[in-house]
């Protein structure tokens, strides 16, 4: 919205500073008149003729005319001194405020790797650039996250357009070639393709917080996801074991149960060959829920699990299984977690595997009570 210019800051500041100045110096001066005239005595005021001890008179009446040019002299010092000291105070006050708006220009014509930095002792100035920073890093690293999630997901799209588009080049080149089997083929490049899609859906419905709170079990969470998951577990020979108490978190029943399902997927899919486990932990703190899964597995560098959240990103390559996944399950975990304002913490196991813990504030009032065993499946 375009607006009329109006006076700057820095003459308003200034003649502010000159104001209050003059205020003071007419207060100031006033206050010496009424003390001449009030509280000096009549003695005081009279001045010699210098021939004679008679020869004295009062000069009271004409203190006035005496007091008044001085007076008006001193104002107008006063006067030049504000304008000129204003002024400079104000360009030194408005100084970092100046560096702030270029920085904010800057921001707004799309480079935000520029920062203020600004020098000095913390005042509200200093606070002030320091929290633009600080919003700036984070806007960048949230920019440069969404154009590298972007990038793969592009990637990720168009290997199963382009695996559909050869198989029906090769079916169409060569008729007598067995169509079911295309058919096949052509079924599971869509199934995850619907899957990516999916799974890319329900991580911009995370990021936007467009759902609905209530108290949820994270104990009970963890037993469906276990239960859904049992026959992948079967084949892949992984015993999965389920343990701890009633936790009761805010927020979206649908998402957590997602949520908990990425996680003891991706604990049976990224496991031993043989004789994995996994295990499923609930615990209630004081003001926390905490959902806790870990697995066997190989060994994981500190460096890499810190990259695990990110999208598409796998600890291992990608292997071509029914349950392969997209590369977004821990994404999804991480956004579901920051949708509930909660904290993500993934630590590599001295023995191999992962520890993903998932802490969520817990519920003013408890979740429902539900049915439903726990223990341990094999």
């Amino acid at each position: 919205m375009t607006r009329a210019r109006g006076t700057s800051v820095r003459l308003r500041l200034t003649l502010s500073y000159t104001g209050f100045l003059m205020l003071a110096g007419v207060l100031l001066l006033g206050a010496v008149w009424v003390f001449l005239l009030r509280y000096v005595p009549e003695r005081a005021l009279l001045v010699y003729s210098g021939t004679d001890t008679h020869g004295v008179f009062p000069i009271r009446s004409n203190l006035l005319r005496v007091f008044a040019p001085k007076a008006a002299a001193v104002l107008a010092v006063l006067l030049v001194f504000g304008l000129v000291g204003g002024w400079f105070l104000a360009g030194r006050m408005l100084a970092p405020l100046t560096r702030i708006t270029e920085a904010t220009r800057l921001a707004g014509e799309g480079s935000l790797a520029h920062r203020i930095r600004l020098p000095g002792r913390t005042d509200e100035f200093r606070e002030l650039a320091d929290a633009f920073d600080t919003m700036l890093a984070r806007l960048e690293a949230h920019v440069a996250e969404q154009r590298r999630f972007a990038a793969n997901a592009s990637h990720e799209l168009r290997t199963p357009l382009a695996i559909s588009k050869a198989i029906l080049d090769v079916a169409r080149a060569d008729p007598h070639r067995d169509a079911d089997e295309a058919f096949e083929r052509l079924q599971v490049v869509n199934t995850r393709a619907i899957d990516l899609t999916e799974a890319l859906l329900l991580l911009s419905r995370a990021e936007q917080r467009t759902f609905a709170r209530e108290p949820v079990d994270l104990s009970l969470v963890a037993e469906e996801a276990t239960e859904t998951l049992l026959p992948l577990a079967d084949r892949r020979g992984v015993s999965v074991e389920t343990a701890g108490e009633i936790a009761s978190a805010e927020g979206s029943p649908a998402l957590l149960l997602q949520l908990a399902v990425n996680l003891v997927q991706n604990a049976i899919v990224h496991n031993l060959p043989e004789r994995g486990v996994v295990r499923v932990t609930t615990a209630a703190h004081p003001g926390r829920a905490v959902l806790t899964v870990e697995n066997t597995g190989e060994l994981i560098a500190p460096e890499l699990a810190a990259t695990l959240t990110e999208p598409f990103r796998r600890a291992t390559e990608r292997v071509h299984t029914d349950q392969a996944g997209v590369g977004l399950g821990l994404a999804i975990v991480r956004s579901i977690t920051q949708a509930h304002d909660g904290t993500l913490t993934l630590t590599p196991r001295a023995d191999g595997g992962l520890r993903v813990t998932v802490e969520l504030p817990a519920a003013d009032r408890p979740a429902d009570a539900g049915g439903g065993s726990r223990g341990q499946r094999e």
